[in-house]
């Protein structure tokens, strides 16, 4: 059994505040303030460039991959960690697409991060070969893939309403139409147990800053299924993807294996803290996580049903059916959740009126959902919103 009391004092929480916006950017695990300021010191500081050698510099996007793909259901040696997830949306989209060059369909549907769907626009460009990006309602989905699909990708969960993706039965209609997947974790990794291998997912990836907590500006990793990890193409022709990465040759060979994923030089510094968060999830089941994130939900919609009539459920009632996140709708919204950060709840805000409260288990309790039910029917009841300030938007809602 997972000790929750004993993984929450594992992090740094700010007093007076609940934190309620992990799904967004997670809580600084207080052990990962050393870890950086030794690999600082103790690394770059006293080996400098030998540090890619002596610290194990090189070694870490696989190592720190895998230390991810326990936790994703992933095959040994076949997540690598590095670049952003739009970076790797855009690698994985190309391998797929070239995989199939016979279909010119992109699915995806209106709930996927929008990022997404521009990296897959900008490279229907590059390629000027008559690709096309057909968005669909998620409910509609699994009607819509045919023949014509080159690629389906899909968020598994849904970044504004929690809304979750059958992944293994969308995966197997994909490949029974000769299409590959391709889906989006950045709201799964760490928020529920996923099962790639199993589900027989094509490739995957997702972010490290949100339920991960590697924090601001983490890297994002990328998987690839062990059966196409050496045939798929490599768009971004990165040295780090190189066969030889030292031998400096002027034309490119991929790596023999997921490690042709690579792109660029690794974030070191941003990789140590990242590897102190996985060593608090090390500690964690993830099942465990799951049916505490599930309760933790649950109370927190039935004590906000019934203080603040005025906010409407967007998230699924299903627990199952979503994943560690609830959203309300509210008119006034982006004022209403300035309200909140103004009294130490913090959570946030998505266009057009969504207001998201991320559940997450590591450091999130039964006294935090109860908290955050006073202080927000003590807000929506007595309007306390609505002021002129809270209506000012600023850069990052």
């Amino acid at each position: 059994m997972t000790d929750f009391a004993a993984i929450k004092a594992m992090f740094h929480l700010p007093e007076g505040m609940i934190y309620l916006d992990g799904n967004s950017l997670g809580a600084l695990p207080k052990a990962a303030g050393d870890a950086v300021a030794n690999t600082v010191t103790d690394q770059w500081g006293e080996m400098l460039i030998t540090g890619w050698n002596k610290a194990g510099w090189m070694a870490m996007p696989m190592q720190i991959g895998d230390r991810i793909g326990k936790l994703i259901g992933a095959e040994p040696g076949h997540v690598v960690v590095g670049d952003t997830l739009s970076v790797k949306v855009y690698q994985a989209l190309a391998a797929g697409l070239d995989m199939r060059p016979d279909r010119k369909v992109i699915l995806s549907d209106s709930g996927n991060f929008p990022t997404d769907l521009y990296m897959a626009e900008g490279l229907i460009r590059a390629l000027d070969k008559g690709h096309e990006l057909r968005v669909v309602p998620p409910g509609e989905v699994a009607q819509a893939i045919d023949k014509d699909v080159a690629v389906l990708m899909l968020t598994e969960v849904d970044y504004r309403t929690g809304r979750r993706h059958d992944m293994p039965d969308l995966t197997r209609r994909a490949h029974a139409a000769g299409a590959v997947t391709l889906w989006d974790l950045a709201h799964s990794a760490g928020a529920l147990p996923v099962d790639l291998a199993a589900a027989k997912a094509d490739f995957a990836v997702g972010c490290t800053y949100k339920y991960l907590n590697g924090g601001p500006g983490a890297p994002a990793f990328i998987y690839v299924a062990p059966r196409h990890a050496g045939q798929i193409s490599t768009v971004l022709s990165g040295w780090q993807g190189h066969e030889a990465p030292f031998a400096f040759d002027l034309d490119y060979r991929p790596n023999a294996g997921a490690e042709r994923l690579r792109v660029g030089t690794p974030p070191i510094l941003q990789m140590a803290a990242l590897s102190a968060a996985l060593d608090i999830w090390d500690k964690v089941d993830m099942w465990d996580l799951r049916r505490r994130s599930m309760a933790l939900s649950d109370m927190f919609i039935a004590g906000i049903e019934a203080a603040c009539p005025m906010l409407r459920l967007a998230s699924p009632r299903d627990a199952q059916a979503r994943g560690s996140q609830v959203s309300f709708a509210f008119d006034e919204g982006y004022a209403a959740m300035q309200a909140l950060i103004a009294r130490g709840v913090i959570g946030d805000f998505r266009a057009p009126d969504i207001m998201r409260f991320g559940i997450t288990p590591l450091y999130i309790d039964e006294g935090d959902v109860q908290g955050a039910i006073d202080i927000i029917a003590d807000v929506m009841t007595n309007r306390l919103w609505d002021r002129p300030e809270y209506k000012i938007r600023a850069a990052v809602t």
